[in-house]
């Protein structure tokens, strides 16, 4: 082979890299749920809609400048129950809350859903309440203070996305397959009662059909629907990798770009391109926190198990090299999943 051949080999294989990680974050930065949208080869039009989404906050605190330096990072994802028919109100309570560490030596993410009934302390108001409650109290920054409160932890940067945004990334795949555990019927992103009717098992859901999925809590709790959220990202990952997925990322930042706001500067995302390196897999641990029903005033709370939420920290600490002790990554609460992707879609 000649050293032209080769040398186009080479760069045809880091291209080949590079797009592969688009192709992991985009379900990460989807909501609920949450998605990035860009591939290498389509740069330019993925770093406009990105700029067009950048939105820092005012934060009072940020812990990142009182912990331990680590390469490692933290995204918070925010799911909103916000819509054109509800006037996109600032008020808004956070539907879905998912925080997503990346471990840049191990090339893993780690996946928490967080109860947005949980029963946390809101350093914006100053008392304890519902997690949800913080956006509407503060927004995202009362959002993120208030995870590095309860997690003790730095999160570094957060990605917001409403109903829009997670019901066109789904029908722009051309639907995921997902299990349904048992008949529901849910209003839809319309607010209209009963018009979202789904059976047992497991099918292909539009937009509509996976959000309702998302939602839906009326038969068991905020740590199943948390459970089905995070089995939904996942749906979307397969989706996003295979080769029908890999032809839609135009659309796909198309779907994301009016929806979603995020303080992830478009040359900082350069820097998760070291996960397309992870070889013909990605890890992704999902975590969930128990507890139990609680009742405060006739109001109903999740009240967190602090000994289960104490396990929760050091397993996300030590997943951002944020600890100095051992640290047991396998919780009883967690299970891993390796997403699979195959040579067509850039994998070696």
């Amino acid at each position: 082979m000649s050293l032209d051949r080769q040398s186009i080999k080479r760069q045809k294989k880091r291209s080949k890299r590079k797009k592969v990680l688009m192709l992991i974050l985009l379900p990460l930065l989807v909501l609920t749920l949450s998605a990035t949208a860009y591939g290498a080869f389509l740069f330019n039009k993925a770093e406009s809609v990105m700029d067009k989404s950048y939105e820092p906050v005012e934060r009072d605190t940020k812990r990142t400048d009182s912990m331990p330096e680590s390469e490692d990072t933290s995204i918070l994802f925010i799911g909103v129950d916000d819509s054109e028919l509800r006037s996109y109100n600032t008020g808004s309570r956070s539907d879905a809350l998912i925080l997503a560490t990346f471990n840049a030596e191990q090339k893993s993410v780690k996946l928490l859903s967080i109860p947005r009934d949980s029963y946390v302390y809101i350093p914006d108001v100053g008392y304890e309440d519902k997690i949800t409650h913080a956006h509407a109290f503060g927004g995202v920054s009362a959002t993120l203070e208030t995870v590095e409160e309860m997690l003790d932890i730095p999160i570094e940067y957060y990605v917001k996305m409403n109903f829009n945004a997670f019901i066109d990334v789904v029908d722009t795949l051309g639907g995921i397959e997902a299990e349904v555990p048992y008949a529901i019927s849910e209003m839809n992103s319309l607010d209209q009662k009963g018009s979202i009717n789904l059976e047992p098992g497991i099918q292909e859901l539009n937009g509509e059909e996976a959000l309702a999925l998302a939602r839906t809590r009326k038969q068991d709790n905020d740590i199943e629907r948390g459970k089905r959220q995070q089995e939904i990202i996942k749906a979307i990952v397969k989706k996003t990798i295979s080769v029908s997925g890999m032809t839609k990322y135009g659309d796909l930042m198309e779907a994301v770009g009016d929806n979603m706001t995020t303080d992830l500067p478009f040359g900082e995302m350069k820097s998760f391109f070291d996960f397309a390196t992870a070889g013909s897999s990605l890890n992704i641990d999902t975590l969930n926190l128990a507890g139990s029903d609680s009742y405060i005033n006739s109001v109903y709370y999740y009240q967190l198990d602090e000994t289960e939420l104490e396990n929760a920290k050091n397993i996300l600490k030590a997943h951002m090299n944020l600890d100095n002790g051992e640290t047991d990554l396998n919780s009883p609460e967690s299970e891993t999943e390796q997403i699979e992707g195959n040579e067509t879609a850039g994998y070696e």
